[in-house]
């Protein structure tokens, strides 16, 4: 069956003291299956990678597509001769679930859960990630079937699972919240947030079809070029140009965060000058750490403020997202490694996360009908290359491009121009110099105005990284 277009709706629930404790106890119940499944997966995996039938097919040759499918077809004997798969995971989950934990969890639930536990694993042996955690006590906040037929269901406006009942607050004059509850509901999912120390619950409704669109949010077809950076992101469309801070309103709620990190260390050295060395750092070995309840206030206030900065980030990322997609559908940017800018700009990448953007926006062009052209930057070195073909390697210091040809212009936003001429040739991308030289006496005054807006915007603080 074909994958049908779907989007999120989350209401609030309405819970008392009894119904809490009931959901935590579920919770709870799901956290401990997950790391059960999650062992048994690790024990899989080992157990298959230390065999003979994977070890010989990472040894075969991948060169044509038929050593391909063969290499694959080996890989697959050997995930079916030790289990290490999603479905037989779910068999796992059978077992378990006859034990105590089948009073808390169904076994839809049961089955995502485990689901869950074995792409975890999965992506290690993918090289996706490098390992993985198991979760402790508190830290499994979602829950969801696999349809609304049984389960945790939506049923006449309420959440419906094993014996629970939970209603849900609707606000009926949301044009987006109506709009949902118009459409079929595929699965839901029940979701644990802390809330200044408090803990509420949500259901996500995820529904079939394509989610409401407000009028300021109408999308137009046209070629976009983008030039994401660590802090900045430029942009050059058929409209205009245009050069900002990525997500720089996040900076405030970052100092915050920081203030509360070095409270929070002078806080535990304080309740606990046993456990450090003379020079400062922490002993070596078991060490019992007491937490005074001005720590643990501090703790909460700190875990709200990463909450309050996740939600900020994704209303900022959403916001930009509908800006771009209102003056083209057809986007152009460079394929980069946001694991590299990790180990450069750590802290940076950390709370400002343009993957996290760069997914977003591929997925709402794709749902407006156009699509997120991504290019490698080996093959096209916008940031090196001019118009008239010349390519000259620059440090990051340097943020002006000026050719001999008499080119001259900001960098990012000139990056972000010449992505608009990328050309696909079977799979191979290359600057197509032909039709940017023509396009250039229109885009360049785009790209003055750009600089004036920017200098209005930023005058009391002009960021190095524009080199203006």
């Amino acid at each position: 069956m074909a994958k049908t277009p779907s989007f999120i709706v989350e209401l609030p629930l309405v819970t008392n003291s009894e119904l809490r404790h009931t959901l935590n106890s579920r919770f709870e119940a799901g956290r401990q299956i997950y790391n059960a499944c999650l062992g048994e997966a690790i024990k899989r995996r080992d157990l298959m990678q230390r065999s003979k039938i994977y070890r010989a097919a990472l040894g075969m040759p991948s060169s044509t597509s038929e050593e391909r499918n063969a290499r694959s077809k080996e890989f697959g004997l050997a995930r079916a001769k030790f289990g290490f798969s999603e479905y037989a995971l779910h068999d796992y989950v059978k077992r378990i679930r006859k034990s105590w934990l089948g009073k808390h969890i169904d076994s839809h639930t049961g089955q995502k859960i485990a689901t869950r536990a074995f792409k975890a694993v999965n992506k290690t042996v993918i090289g996706d990630a490098e390992r993985v955690y198991f979760k402790r006590y508190g830290e499994l906040n979602s829950l969801e079937g696999k349809n609304n037929a049984s389960g945790i269901r939506w049923r006449d406006d309420k959440v419906e699972w094993t014996g629970l009942k939970l209603g849900a607050l609707i606000n009926s004059k949301d044009k987006v919240i109506t709009h949902g509850l118009f459409h079929r509901v595929k699965y839901v999912r029940i979701k644990r947030k802390v809330i200044r120390g408090k803990i509420r619950y949500y259901v996500q409704l995820v529904c079939e079809g394509i989610p409401f669109q407000k009028e300021k949010n109408k999308v137009i077809k046209g070629k976009i070029g983008l030039d994401l950076g660590p802090s900045t992101i430029a942009e050059v469309s058929n409209a205009g140009a245009k050069l900002d801070l990525f997500c720089h309103e996040l900076d405030t709620i970052q100092q915050e965060i920081r203030l509360l990190q070095r409270k929070l260390d002078r806080q535990r050295r304080a309740n606990n000058p046993d456990n450090y060395n003379p020079n400062g750092t922490v002993k070596k070995g078991k060490k019992k750490w007491i937490n005074s309840r001005r720590y643990l206030k501090t703790k909460s206030q700190f875990a709200n403020l990463h909450r309050k900065q996740a939600a900020y980030r994704k209303s900022l990322h959403g916001k930009l997202v509908n800006d771009i997609l209102r003056r083209g559908t057809t986007i152009y940017l460079e394929k980069v490694s946001y694991k590299g800018w990790q180990k450069i700009f750590g802290k940076s990448i950390n709370y400002r996360a343009p993957s996290m953007f760069v997914t977003e926006l591929v997925r709402k062009a794709e749902a407006a009908g156009g699509s997120v052209i991504e290019f490698p930057t080996t093959s096209t070195a916008l940031s090196q290359m001019c118009q008239c073909g010349r390519k000259s390697k620059k440090t990051l210091s340097i943020r002006w491009h000026r050719c001999k040809c008499g080119v001259s212009a900001q960098r990012d936003l000139y990056s972000a121009f010449l992505a608009r001429h990328v050309k696909d040739d079977g799979g191979k991308y290359y600057l197509d110099t032909d039709s940017t030289a023509a396009e250039w006496p229109v885009i360049k005054p785009f790209l003055k105005s750009a600089i004036t807006t920017t200098l209005d915007k930023y005058h009391y603080k002009k960021p190095a990284s524009f080199g203006i």
